[in-house]
Order: structure tokens, then C-alpha cells, then sequence
């Protein structure tokens, strides 16, 4: 197995992403592909008081359907941030470990972003450092060919609209858990917002069980 893989750039990617990129010693987030809409890249899981929550950042794509995701520029017609933030918080107040991350995360909907890929790799950083996960992000300057023998590609991997029914996510306790039962593989903030500093383990045992 390759030590090197290549994944997309996401919007406070799913648990999956994360325990799968545990796997991995060098984490490569393509910029140079097509931009592909409605999946992670913009768009995110969470869970609320009615149940699963998407939760999806407006985009501009400066060259229709052929822009890369380098120049997907984020929309601020609309106040998104606002509405996000006040959905997560609404979500995860009553969550055990929200108060100690909540401000890693808040800057994030108070500052504006001109590009997608920005916005998303700082926020996945900040992501990381608060799992206690010891891994560095680089963007390659060139694009990553499908069939480079280099790198495993994993830019389609993770699809909000299909479920892999290979991966295994054990149960944990979420906030509105007896209202909607358990939710698997939600947004990786939800792992965290309810398991804080148990959530590296959790990820390890999705990595090692899958």
C-alpha cells in the first residue's frame, strides 16, 4: 500500500475522511481537479434536534463547470456563516466537550474566506490538532494524474449520497440520540463535540476495524 495519498479538499469532512486518513503518512489535498458539486468538497453532516443536518457553503465557480477547485471562490451574497454557526451551536451546546473546542472553530464563521480550498484546509488543520493527530496537509502544485502508482486516490472516495457499507462505525452517545437513534459517520465535528478527547481513539479503531 502506497504511504502517500491524495485526497479532495472537504468542508468539516465526515468521520470516514479522518479515520482514513490516519492510514496514510503523507496527506496530499488535490487543488488542480474539476470542482464537483453537492459532495463533502462544500458541504457538510451534522446533527440537530430534527435529525440529520446538512449544512452546504455557496460557492462561485469563476469558470462554470470547468473551474478547479483552486479557483472556487466562497459566496458571502448570502450570510452562510451566520446560519452555520448558529446551526452547530444550536446542535452541540449540550454536548459534553463544545465549550472546549468551540473556539478553535468560531473564528471560521466571522472571517471571510475568498477561496473555498483556503477556508477548508485551515479549518481541516485546525481539525487535526484538536484530534491530536500528528499530520501534515500538502497541496501539490501539479495535478495528480489518476493512475500515478505514487499515490492511492481517494478524491471520489467520500460521497454524502452513498453509504459504504463496508465501514464499520461503532456507536457513541450524541445529543439527540434518543429522539433519531444513532447517526454514523456524521461530521467530524460531532465526534469530537461528543467524545473531546476520546475521539482519536475512536478514529484508530474505525481505521484498524475497516
Amino acid at each position: 500500500m502506497s504511504s502517500k495519498a491524495v485526497f479532495s479538499t472537504a468542508y468539516l469532512a465526515p468521520i470516514e475522511y479522518f479515520a482514513t486518513l490516519i492510514k496514510y503518512q503523507e496527506i496530499f489535498v488535490e487543488q488542480g481537479e474539476h470542482y464537483v458539486k453537492q459532495t463533502y468538497r462544500n458541504r457538510c453532516l451534522i446533527y440537530t434536534a430534527n435529525g440529520l443536518f446538512p449544512l452546504s457553503i455557496p460557492v462561485k465557480k469563476v469558470n462554470g463547470n470547468h473551474t478547479k477547485v483552486k479557483d472556487v471562490e466562497i459566496s458571502y451574497f448570502e450570510n452562510w456563516q451566520r446560519h452555520h454557526w448558529r446551526s452547530i451551536v444550536s446542535a452541540y451546546n449540550q454536548s459534553p466537550f463544545f465549550l472546549y473546542y468551540r473556539d478553535d472553530l468560531e473564528g471560521f464563521y466571522s472571517r471571510q474566506f475568498k477561496y473555498l480550498l483556503d477556508f477548508n484546509t485551515q479549518l481541516i488543520k485546525v481539525l487535526l490538532d484538536a484530534l491530536g493527530l500528528e499530520k501534515e496537509l500538502a497541496i501539490p502544485e501539479k495535478y495528480i494524474e489518476n493512475n500515478d502508482p505514487d499515490y492511492l486516490d481517494l478524491r471520489n472516495q467520500f460521497d454524502p449520497k452513498k453509504k459504504n457499507a463496508n465501514v464499520r462505525f461503532p456507536k457513541y452517545i450524541q445529543v439527540f440520540a434518543e429522539k433519531h437513534g444513532f447517526i454514523p459517520n456524521l461530521s467530524i465535528i460531532d465526534l469530537l463535540f461528543n467524545e473531546g478527547p476520546n475521539a482519536l481513539g475512536y478514529l484508530t479503531e474505525v481505521c484498524s476495524n475497516n
